[in-house]
């Protein structure tokens, strides 16, 4: 078959699978998206709502124009709760009162990973490990090692495939009586391998040790069932599936059996019992509040609820599903297309354990990217030699997958 009829044959594909595609008519619901630039950087940064556009000048001109301080006993103090019980529900499998709002991913992560030392020390002096593996994302690391060092602990590194993340039996190999804390990511941020969260949780608890999940890039595109795999902490980015736009606050999964017992080390006003009698010492919240420390970031918490309201309609099985089939045609184009130009899939190959980005590696590939965002094709760089591809459900099409995907091997045909 020539490169033309391979062409052919791929665009026929692509149309007959956007025509079957249920949900196709949420991609209009995105700025942007009626345009000819290619977005695969959804796993980075979502598209805006359109909806949002309207929410958030709603807000300026009568929210905080109009109603001014009174927002806060109105409804915003409460907000970081209810986004965080419609997370909850819409988008981790939690029941209410165990999500919320508030800080960004590394300040949550560090609240969680260190409380869970903290209560495991204190329980058992000997339990002074942190185990997290050498390729989970940059800040996940850098916390274990700080808490680490300051808490008089020690991490426990898993070495992985950078192809793929951390299985079962590397798992079980590093836990043991010394672990206190497991630190892993549901959807490995180089290759977008899928955890098997289930069976990783259970291997943790066996050794007697809590699980904080980082699910930044798994919310909204894959499932998660927090509480049917008896999570124990969670925290996750809103700027990427859930479109909360730059900088958008985290949150937070606390399982109820262990907010009472947990304190986090960020002590602020936001989280103690009474938050206006300003006492002269900290007295923490019952609940998700304690998990809280200042002022709630109010605006930044607006445009995810656009998202989180399309993700309720369209069900989060049914994003999976069509993550799954835009993932696995952009691995059938890079196959076809890339392949002959020393292009291999990092990523990997079974849908089952690959979450919702494909990495393509090619020495060329950091050159690449700079040539394709010139062009209005927009993938990401991650060393070493990786191209991902960020194929947002919602708001990416078929079309515009195979579309960034030409574009690119014509650009690792002239720089590579």
């Amino acid at each position: 078959m020539t490169t033309t009829d391979t062409l052919s044959a791929l665009e026929a594909e692509a149309s007959a699978l956007d025509d079957a595609d249920p949900l196709r008519g949420h991609r209009d619901a995105f700025v942007g998206a009626d345009t000819s630039l290619v977005y695969f950087d959804g796993n980075s940064l979502g598209r805006p709502p359109r909806a949002s556009v309207e929410r958030l000048a709603t807000f300026a001109t009568e929210e905080w124009g109009g109603r001014l301080i009174r927002g806060w006993d109105e409804s915003w103090m409460e907000l970081p709760f209810a986004i965080g019980d419609t997370i909850g529900r819409a988008v981790i499998g939690a029941a209410p009162g165990q999500t919320v709002v508030g800080d960004s991913t590394t300040v949550l992560l560090y609240k969680l990973v260190r409380a869970a030392f903290d209560a495991q020390q204190a329980a058992d002096p000997a339990r002074v490990e942190i185990v997290v593996d050498r390729d989970n994302f940059p800040t996940d690391r850098y916390l274990v090692d700080g808490i680490a060092r300051e808490r008089g602990g020690r991490v426990r590194w898993v070495d992985v495939d950078l192809s793929a993340g951390v299985t079962a039996q590397a798992l079980r190999a590093a836990v043991g009586p010394q672990t206190a804390v497991v630190v892993l990511s549901q959807v490995a941020y180089r290759s977008g391998y899928l955890a098997d969260a289930p069976t990783l949780t259970r291997i943790a608890h066996d050794a007697g040790a809590l699980v904080v999940w980082d699910l930044c890039h798994s919310a909204g595109s894959v499932p998660v069932r927090a509480d049917e795999w008896d999570f124990d902490l969670a925290v996750g980015c809103t700027y990427k599936y859930l479109n909360g736009g730059p900088g958008s606050p985290a949150f937070a999964y606390v399982a109820t059996r262990h907010q009472d017992a947990l304190a986090q080390p960020i002590q602020g006003w936001m989280g103690t019992a009474d938050v206006f009698a300003m006492g002269p010492e900290y007295r923490p919240a019952d609940g998700m509040r304690r998990f809280l420390s200042g002022t709630p970031p109010i605006v930044g918490m607006l445009a995810m609820q656009d998202t989180l309201a399309l993700i309720e309609e369209a069900g989060i099985d049914a994003i999976r599903a069509k993550s799954v089939a835009l993932t696995d045609f952009a691995v059938r184009v890079a196959d076809s297309l890339l392949a002959p130009l020393g292009v291999v899939v990092a990523s990997p190959r079974d849908a089952a354990a690959r979450g919702g980005h494909v990495t393509l590696s090619h020495p060329a590939m950091r050159a690449v990217t700079a040539r394709l965002w010139a062009q209005d094709v927009i993938p990401d760089y991650r060393d070493p030699g990786g191209l991902r591809i960020g194929l947002s459900p919602l708001s990416t099409s078929f079309a515009e997958t195979l579309a960034g995907l030409r574009a690119v091997r014509e650009a690792v045909a002239e720089l590579g």
